[in-house]
């Protein structure tokens, strides 16, 4: 096993800065990411979902990104037992949910998602729905069982995604998160891969995120003004590791600047490994270009904790523990703002307090067991 050597004194100074988004201040730089559980049925979070955050909030995660939620669209999920963040018990669930991590003395976001096309035809929990997209391809390109969005599809998941966002101020959480990353809706139209439209919200990488920035718009406009909103997006996708929205800096800036020009206060950047720079010529990781590309806060994550292959770590093979120097060195030189933490929080619930208080010895290698339960 491989354990950091950094001072407890470095880490607790580094990462224990509070930090604002918009009108939140955060007590530290470290964030719980999102992570699919499908321990809800019926999308209702029960009980021991809200035990569940709690716990990582009252070890010191200063802020919880919860679970991927679907918004009030039909075709926006494939599975019963993955919340939804629309209809009075689920919305209930989710208000106990937010009062659990604010009495742990945490802050919580949802994670607001549509699937898009990954979306299977027949599957929960509207299964006569069709899978929806840009149009209606695949993320390898290929033709599925769904069909391309037409205005009415546009108008409808974009005031889903408002609505939600809606609840969730109004029933306590302190910000929203917008899925736009890995192959899901936002992202099916920001990546030309699988957006071959030629009306407006189609054609060259600003078009593209046409779509993006009318629902960032639309969430802006359904909450209150310092309530933040936050972005995730990403290169990669589901099982296509190497597509790429921007091939450049000035690429990326290009795609980013309508983004926050339509309200993101904020944006979470997902690598596979956060220690990898993202463009030639530059240490910059994702995050790192775009906080300085943008001006917002930007939040990292990609392995945190982890050593090893992305997917063999992901299932729990090769993935003894990495020291954090790098990630210290990196968040004190500002590159980027908030570190979101995966599957080293699934296994280790503590696993925020261990690292604040320097106690590295006691952290564990992620077992893929951990997976399996809500512990």
């Amino acid at each position: 096993m491989t354990v950091s050597t950094t001072s407890a004194s470095r880490a607790a100074q580094i990462l224990s800065r509070p930090i604002a988004i918009n009108g939140l201040t955060l007590p530290n730089r470290i964030a719980m990411a999102p992570m699919t559980r499908s321990f809800s049925p019926g999308g209702i979070p029960g009980e021991d979902v809200a035990s569940y955050y709690a716990r990582r909030a009252a070890a010191g995660v200063g802020l919880i990104v919860t679970e991927g939620t679907y918004v009030g669209h039909e075709s926006a999920g494939e599975s019963d037992r993955i919340p939804r963040f629309h209809g009075a018990e689920q919305l209930a669930g989710w208000s106990r949910v937010a009062e659990a991590v604010h009495a742990a003395g945490g802050r919580i976001f949802p994670q607001l998602w549509h699937i898009g096309m990954v979306r299977e035809a027949g599957r929960p929990p509207f299964p006569d729905a069709p899978a929806i997209g840009p149009s209606g391809l695949r993320l390898d390109g290929t033709e599925g069982t769904g069909k391309a969005m037409t205005r009415a599809d546009l108008d409808a998941v974009i005031g889903a995604f408002a609505e939600a966002a809606a609840d969730a101020e109004r029933i306590g959480f302190d910000g929203v998160e917008l899925h736009g990353a890995h192959g899901y809706l936002l992202d099916q139209f920001l990546w030309a891969g699988t957006n071959r439209r030629t009306d407006a919200y189609g054609g060259d990488l600003v078009a593209r995120t046409r779509f993006a920035a009318e629902v960032v718009a639309a969430v802006r406009a359904s909450v209150s003004a310092e309530f933040p909103v936050v972005l995730r997006y990403s290169q990669w996708k589901s099982n296509q590791y190497d597509a790429r929205l921007a091939e450049t800096p000035e690429e990326l800036e290009a795609l980013l600047t309508p983004l926050a020009a339509a309200g993101a206060d904020a944006f979470h950047a997902s690598t596979r490994r956060y220690w990898l720079p993202e463009f030639e010529g530059s240490d910059l990781n994702l995050a790192g270009w775009t906080k300085k590309l943008t001006g917002r806060p930007a939040l990292t994550v990609g392995s945190v904790g982890l050593h090893g292959d992305f997917n063999r770590a992901f299932v729990g093979e090769g993935a003894p523990v990495r020291a954090i120097d790098d990630l210290l060195d990196r968040l004190e030189a500002e590159e980027f703002d908030l570190v979101a933490v995966g599957r080293a929080l699934l296994q280790d619930p503590e696993w925020a307090a261990k690292v604040l208080s320097g106690r590295f010895d006691e952290l564990k290698p992620y077992d893929a067991a951990a997976a399996r339960s809500l512990s």
